[in-house]
């Protein structure tokens, strides 16, 4: 019997109990080497691959993670994690991403310790959701609130991907959300993902609000603020001109900068930015007029037809951008007020939803505050600060840790 048969024994006697678990990991430990050693014939998770051996593998692992049990492999998180991203790479191979979305969303809901808990697996699920184009599954780990983190790569990863999503969902509101915190993230030196984020961050700034500011936050680190204007230049000067109001002028920008967004894979949010200017002049006419016709909707916003003016007031109608009525007889478009009067059952749910949420919010926050005061790096660097700054610069220690 050789030394993987036997060790194969071994494991299917000692997997019934919480103790034979624990030395199971002892003996699967030991016996690394061995493994090493018989990899060439036993192992297919490493080296180059065939699309048919691809396609094994993919189903073999497949059928382990769904059968694996979780507090087994949260024992040796490192192995499961080279197995699923492996098993990710796989399925690229074989150039069907939709196969790993589900089995990839069971490997993280195994291996987190709670919802709060970003893995390493969490990226690789959002890639190849939206190479997938499963956005409404990505959606859904995307809704839980994240405070343990691994790698700030992760965080990066996961916010840029997820915001990707977002947009591709339309959920403008959120991806503006995943992307900021991409770009105002904590980092010593400029890396790729924030300034790929931080062109979206534009973008999406003008698509949803229809403004942005070219002045970041104070809490987002230094080198953001120093490079990352510099490095995006073109998005910059895009946003400048969708800021004057001149449609004109912004499709001109456009056409000319067309190779730069199209290398960047941006121009699709680009078109929607100057689709998103008819849109912001047409609400500046409901603060104006309470009737105005099509034809001079269409002049005003400098679109090419009344028809063309009745296609963007009824999409922006449907979203719920604007109020209004369109009279089909003499092409008058009559603006009204916001219906919604705040008092809804849903209505009613939705607000204290949301509240429930900042008060669950605010508790975690005071508890980590109260963490960080205690922090030993955290406590070290204020004492270096201490010597150049006035005692009164730092806020009072937590009244449950004073002396």
């Amino acid at each position: 019997m050789s030394s993987v048969e036997g060790l194969v024994t071994q494991i299917q006697g000692r997997s019934s109990t919480a103790s034979d678990v624990l030395l199971l990991q002892n003996l699967l430990k030991q016996a690394d080497d061995s493994l090493h050693s018989e990899s060439t014939r036993e192992a297919c998770t490493a080296g180059p691959v065939t699309k048919e051996q691809a396609s094994s593998f993919v189903l073999i692992i497949a059928r382990f993670i769904s059968s694996c049990v979780a507090e087994q492999i949260r024992l040796a998180p490192d192995k499961f994690m080279s197995v699923c991203k492996r098993f990710k790479d796989q399925v690229l191979l074989l150039e069907e991403p939709l196969r790993g979305v589900a089995p990839m969303l069971t490997a993280i809901r195994k291996l987190q310790s709670s919802t709060e808990h970003l893995t390493t697996l969490h990226p690789e699920f959002l890639l190849l959701c939206l190479l997938a184009k499963c956005y409404k599954t990505g959606l859904s780990i995307l809704e839980e609130d994240i405070f343990d983190v691994d790698q700030p790569r992760d965080l990066f990863l996961y916010c840029y991907y997820g915001g990707m999503i977002c947009i591709g969902q339309k959920h403008f509101l959120k991806a503006l959300e995943l992307l900021h915190n991409v770009v105002t993230a904590p980092m010593s030196t400029i890396n790729a993902i924030a300034v790929e984020a931080y062109k979206k961050y534009i973008l999406v700034s003008l698509i949803h609000p229809g403004q942005f500011s070219t002045s970041l936050p104070k809490y987002a680190s230094s080198v953001g603020q120093r490079n990352l204007k510099n490095l995006c230049l073109p998005y910059i000067e895009l946003a400048n001109s969708y800021g004057n109001g001149k449609i004109a002028d912004l499709e001109t920008y456009v056409q000319a900068n067309k190779e730069k967004f199209e290398t960047d894979n941006n121009l699709g949010l680009v078109k929607q930015v100057v689709s998103s200017m008819y849109k912001r002049n047409i609400q500046r006419l409901t603060q104006t007029y309470l009737t105005l016709s099509l034809q001079d909707i269409a002049n005003t916003v400098q679109l090419n037809s009344p028809k063309e003016a009745e296609m963007h007031v009824l999409q922006m109608i449907q979203d719920g951008e604007i109020y209004a009525t369109i009279n089909q007889k003499d092409g008058m478009v009559r603006f009204l007020e916001d219906p919604e009067q705040y008092k809804s059952c849903e209505m009613i749910e939705r607000i204290d939803s949301s509240i429930q949420r900042l008060m669950t919010l605010s508790k975690k926050l005071t508890i980590m505050d109260e963490l960080m005061s205690c922090e030993p790096l955290y406590l070290a660097k204020a004492g270096r600060e201490r010597q150049r700054l006035d005692f009164d610069d730092f806020d009072t220690v937590p009244q449950r840790f004073n002396i």
